[in-house]
């Protein structure tokens, strides 16, 4: 028996008035995952851009395949906003091309108003920088395309 759309109500309407930004409900049949954000959710297609940032490049489905197969991934360890430079006038911590040393910090996380330097786990060199200034992201989502040195 599946979770009906009232149940389902209910339960954003607690998380909504509570202090949790995150509840996870599961049965046999049924897993929700609820994620409470401070502003509303971005859409992918509709990220907003820097003003100075230019347009990222769009690669072929073929190149993309490839590129996958062959690419490695600095990814958040967290939900938060990225930021790639210690504060708005400074230089960004990383830019393609950069090589990157084991332990460097690439990037900052604000989570919970806490700022959580990102670091690279190994030697790399940037092949893109996937995500935009102050975006929101995802635990697990790609930050940075990278190739291993």
């Amino acid at each position: 028996m599946a979770m009906d759309l009232e149940k389902i109500e209910g339960l954003v309407k607690i998380i909504e008035n509570s202090s949790m930004t995150e509840f996870t409900y599961k049965d046999e049949e049924v897993k929700i995952t609820m994620s409470k954000l401070d502003h509303p959710p971005v859409v992918a297609a509709g990220v907003p851009m820097a003003p100075h940032a230019p347009a990222p490049a769009v690669p072929s489905p073929a190149e993309a395949a490839e590129e996958e197969e062959d690419s490695l991934f600095i990814t958040s360890p967290i939900v938060g906003t990225f930021y790639s430079a210690p504060s708005p006038d400074a230089q960004p911590f990383v830019k393609i091309g950069d090589r990157v040393k084991n332990g460097q910090t690439v990037c900052i996380l604000e989570a919970m108003k806490l700022m959580n330097e990102i670091q690279s786990d190994f030697d790399c060199e940037i092949e893109a920088v996937l995500v935009s200034n102050e975006q929101k992201v995802e635990y697990g989502q790609p930050l940075f395309r990278v190739k291993r040195l």
